[in-house]
């Protein structure tokens, strides 16, 4: 073996997971979210000292960015010395356990913080010019959840649905949310069973100052809802696939409403960012809980991740 090899110094080696790290732990607000936390936070141990609201959220935060499960993470805060490092953790006696990891969850979901955390990020990003509110693109996506029975209770979950896309039967759950229609940053989530029409849930997607919405096929009539009728912006929703591809392009007509549903499949285009980082970044495609609670409030926390990913790079342009 080389000198060279055995003088190296893996301390300095900055792999990709340390650079993801190290630019979350400049974009987060952590003092806004712990804020948002602490009165709700147990005043007194019930047994042994309680770690740091701080350590905590930064380990849910963990869970959410790498996938991992309560006794996962667990397992690594020991096995993985920069976990420790990002947790504030590195100098502790004890770690905490997967009872702790799921303690702290039950505070989030309790108290509805995962909502607030999504309402503070885009406070924040919209005081910096980052979200602006003139328009709103809607979608929907579809999260798988376990369809065995082979379980404790013997049932699959009561609240998680099948539906069928395409030719595919999917079981799970439905996530569908509203964005910005220029940065496309999520502004509003809701969860429900795999089962639930998109244009159902339309109304609740949109902040009510927007003058533009667009959407794909599965929203046409939105407008027409009675839910609507205090709506007065202008609806852009794509035309069905069956009435397009029999469009006339060679016609003048045809080719400006052909050109007209790509402009409109552009501005769409930027719902699916969102979506592309909760489940290919944050890797996000199952669900992880039971009932649509929890796996929602999950959501919210994502989407707020996501937003200071994706708007990452001015954010820390900005920073001193």
């Amino acid at each position: 073996m080389k000198q060279a090899d055995l003088n190296l110094d893996l301390s300095n080696r900055r792999t990709r997971k340390r650079a993801f790290l190290d630019e979350m732990e400049r974009v987060v607000p952590w003092k806004d979210f712990v804020a948002l936390i602490t009165p709700h936070a147990p005043l007194k141990a019930t047994g042994r000292k309680p770690f740091a609201a701080e350590a905590m959220l930064r380990i849910h935060f963990l869970q959410q960015w790498f996938g991992l499960s309560d006794v996962a993470m667990e397992e690594a805060l020991y096995d993985i010395p920069l976990y420790r490092e990002f947790a504030g953790l590195g100098g502790m006696s004890r770690l905490p356990d997967r009872v702790s990891i799921l303690r702290f969850r039950h505070l989030l979901e309790q108290h509805k913080l995962a909502e607030q955390f999504l309402q503070t990020v885009n406070t924040q990003l919209g005081a910096k010019g980052y979200l602006l509110k003139e328009g709103t693109a809607v979608d929907a996506t579809l999260i798988a959840a376990p369809s065995s029975t082979k379980n404790r209770d013997g049932k699959r979950d009561p609240e998680m649905h099948q539906t069928k896309k395409g030719n595919e039967w999917h079981f799970g759950m439905k996530c569908h949310i509203g964005v910005d229609a220029d940065s496309g940053l999520v502004h509003t989530v809701v969860g429900t069973s795999a089962n639930v029409h998109d244009v159902t849930q339309a109304r609740a997607l949109l902040r009510g100052e927007e003058t533009q919405v667009f959407g794909d096929a599965g929203y046409q009539g939105a407008d027409k809802r009675e839910e609507m009728h205090d709506v007065k912006a202008r609806w852009h929703i794509a035309m069905r696939p069956g009435k397009r591809r029999a469009l006339n392009k060679g016609s003048e007509v045809g080719r400006l409403l052909d050109e007209c549903e790509r402009l409109k499949a552009s501005i769409r285009a930027k719902v699916e960012h969102p979506f592309r980082v909760i489940k290919r970044q944050f890797g996000h495609v199952k669900v992880r809980y039971r009932g649509l609670m929890k796996n929602t409030q999950q959501l919210h926390t994502l989407f707020a991740l996501s937003n200071l990913w994706m708007t990452r790079h001015r954010i820390l342009k900005g920073v001193v």
